[in-house]
């Protein structure tokens, strides 16, 4: 399925959650099987000849994309997640927001160090968050084969708070 077929299954919301905002709704395309598959086939493809020894998905959409694609690549699956929601022991990355800061956490043992890693989210907006799992990652010893977007608002300029790493996107905004 082509980037153009995935782009027609978002439903996009205006004003929400706030005026202004055109918000992308991937439920959608996840509601529609052919959309799903295509959607995974689509983000899989740049890196189904990389040897990839965790895919690291990010909270909570992340998880929907991550987990099949680590199956896809045969690899392992590891969540990056809110404060407070791993039971393990934890690293934990703050990062800046609009107005304040977040955090996310992951497992000490998630990435062995030197293993090479895809991390998958769905949007690419800001990059804040994923500059921070990339951190986390590194942290670890984690090497960072690429990072995977299904959808990337190019006019928030994330790419530019991502410079040093290989971005792949199925859809642009």
């Amino acid at each position: 399925m082509n980037a153009d077929k995935i782009k027609a299954l978002i439903r996009e919301i205006p004003d929400f959650p706030q005026p202004g905002i055109s918000f992308k709704d991937l439920t959608t395309l996840w509601r529609d099987p052919e959309g799903l598959k295509g959607t995974i086939e689509a983000m899989v493809l740049p890196f189904a000849k990389e040897e990839i020894g965790q895919v690291v998905g990010i909270e909570s959409r992340g998880f929907i994309l991550g987990a099949p694609l680590a199956l896809q690549l045969g690899c392992g699956f590891v969540p990056v997640r809110k404060p407070g929601k791993l039971p393990g022991t934890t690293l934990r990355q703050e990062y800046d927001l609009e107005y304040g800061t977040d955090a996310v956490e992951i497992h000490q043992d998630g990435i062995a160090p030197g293993e090479r890693v895809l991390i998958v989210d769905d949007l690419l907006a800001t990059g804040g968050t994923m500059a921070a799992a990339c951190q986390l990652v590194e942290k670890l010893g984690g090497e960072i084969v690429g990072l995977s977007f299904l959808v990337e608002l190019a006019f928030l300029n994330g790419r530019e708070r991502l410079p040093d790493y290989r971005i792949e996107t199925v859809v642009q905004y």
